[in-house]
């Protein structure tokens, strides 16, 4: 990662539409040939919080967009919530192609391995650069090993800041498709709130200058 510019927005997001544009006809692995297109992220190049997912799912590979599925619906409340509105953060994936097996007329959800991931990952690391949030906030471990490393443990580190040239403050928290997997509604009551007392301290951290730092796996 290249050490953060002073900003020009005009020229930020020429340069992230140029990147979004090379990465509609990405061919880097093989996701590419049953997907329907490439869901690049979205939001404001200047965003201060910038989310990452693992990758798109059926609803928002047909749409184009990250998080319009019911793991997106799930999200948004989560944000709102936590007093953070969606249309000032940058949402994004570590894979920009939908991985999937066909059930029936259903497509199910797989998840991508680890050279999908690393094929990837330029993409991603371009929208950190350009976009050069205050605070990035990795959801489920797919997003998290990618940026932390194969070691880092979601359900150990969730919540708290990892030492990462990515961005000021960089923690991870559970993926919001992981509360509507949850076997009961107390469950996935429980899972939603900690998401959205995760989000509250990424949120905290975006607005303070010197954030603690635990030490981060590699």
């Amino acid at each position: 990662m290249k050490a953060p510019v002073a900003r020009q927005p005009d020229a930020f997001q020429q340069r992230l539409e140029a990147v979004r544009l090379q990465a509609r006809s990405c061919t880097n692995c093989d996701l590419y040939a049953n997907a329907t297109q490439t869901v690049f992220g979205e939001g404001p190049i200047a965003a201060s919080m910038l989310l990452v997912g693992e990758q798109p799912g059926d609803q928002e590979d047909e749409a184009g967009v990250p998080f319009v599925g019911p793991a997106g619906v799930v999200l948004d409340k989560a944000l709102e919530a936590a007093g953070i509105d969606r249309g000032e953060v940058y949402v994004t994936n570590a894979v920009k192609h939908f991985k999937w097996i066909p059930r029936g007329k259903k497509r199910i959800h797989q998840r991508p391995n680890v050279r999908q991931v690393r094929a990837c990952l330029p993409w991603l690391e371009s929208e950190i650069e350009l976009v050069q949030p205050d605070v990035l906030v990795c959801l489920g471990a797919v997003a998290a090993q990618a940026l932390l490393g194969p070691k880092f443990l979601v359900t150990q580190q969730r919540g708290k800041p990892v030492e990462s040239p990515l961005a000021r403050t960089v923690m991870a928290t559970i993926h919001p498709s992981s509360i509507l997997r949850q076997a009961d509604s107390e469950a996935r009551r429980e899972a939603f709130d900690s998401l959205v007392a995760d989000l509250k301290v990424a949120a905290r951290y975006a607005n303070e200058r010197e954030p603690l730092l635990s030490k981060r796996l590699s």
